[in-house]
């Protein structure tokens, strides 16, 4: 499983926008509805964080993947896990829902 493979099952699946707001840092300045489930998909390794650090709308520091410990929430690598078991049927998805 490589970034590309991640890109291609994560817009497959329908998590390809929730990605693209984590990247820009725009998901972070939305509702705290919206940050609560970007937090989730995090943490099931759905999305992860981009490589570039941000803030959030009340100056908050979010670290970037590179940051963090490796396989936590967040990761390159708790994502790749998580498409992984995607792949092979470990975790089973639909649509777009939320993944806890």
């Amino acid at each position: 499983m490589n970034y590309q493979q991640i890109i291609s099952l994560q817009k497959e699946y329908g998590y390809d926008y929730y990605q693209s707001i984590i990247n820009s840092g725009d998901g972070w300045k939305l509702q705290g509805s919206v940050g609560r489930h970007l937090m989730s998909l995090l943490d099931c390794g759905a999305c992860m964080l981009p490589t570039k650090s941000t803030t959030d709308y009340y100056g908050n520091y979010i670290p970037s993947r590179n940051e963090l410990k490796p396989g936590t929430k967040g990761t390159y690598q708790n994502c790749k896990s998580f498409w992984s078991k995607v792949e092979t049927s470990e975790i089973y998805l639909e649509h777009e829902e939320n993944c806890v």
